[in-house]
C-alpha cells in the first residue's frame, strides 16, 4: 500500500516594502500682542489728534427713550425701498397674471380632457 504525498512548490522569497514615516509641516503663528484694555498715556504726553473717519452712518436720537439708533446714507435707504417695492410689484404682477391664466385656461382643459377620454373609451 502506497502512502499518498503531497510536494509543495519551491517557495519564493517576498520582498518587504520599507514605508516611510509620515512627516508634516506644522502650522505656527505669530503671538498676536493685546494691549490691557485699562492703557492710559503717561502722565505729560499729549495724545495725538486724530481725525473721525465719516462711515457714512447717521445716527438718530430717540429722545423719550434717549437711544441712538444707526440711519444709512440716503442713496443706500433709496436703492433698499426701491428694490423692495420693485419686488413686490413683480409679485403682485406675477400672481395676477397667473391667476388669469388658470381662469382661461380651466374650461379648455376639461374640453381637451372629456375628448381624450371619450377616445380612449372608444378604443377600448
Amino acid at each position: 500500500m502506497e502512502i499518498p504525498t503531497i510536494i509543495f512548490p519551491p517557495v519564493d522569497n517576498i520582498k518587504t516594502i520599507s514605508i516611510p514615516l509620515p512627516t508634516a509641516d506644522v502650522p505656527f503663528y505669530r503671538p498676536l500682542v493685546v494691549p490691557p484694555s485699562d492703557l492710559r498715556t503717561p502722565d505729560g504726553v499729549k495724545a495725538e489728534a486724530s481725525e473721525e473717519t465719516d462711515t457714512g452712518i447717521r445716527n438718530v436720537n430717540i429722545p423719550i427713550i434717549d437711544f441712538d439708533v444707526p440711519l444709512p446714507e440716503n442713496e443706500i435707504l433709496i436703492t433698499a425701498s426701491t428694490t423692495a417695492v420693485v419686488s413686490v410689484a413683480a409679485t403682485l404682477t406675477a400672481t395676477a397674471a397667473f391667476k388669469w391664466v388658470v381662469t382661461a385656461m380651466k374650461p379648455i382643459l376639461k374640453t381637451a380632457w372629456k375628448k381624450l377620454s371619450q377616445k380612449i373609451k372608444k378604443a377600448s
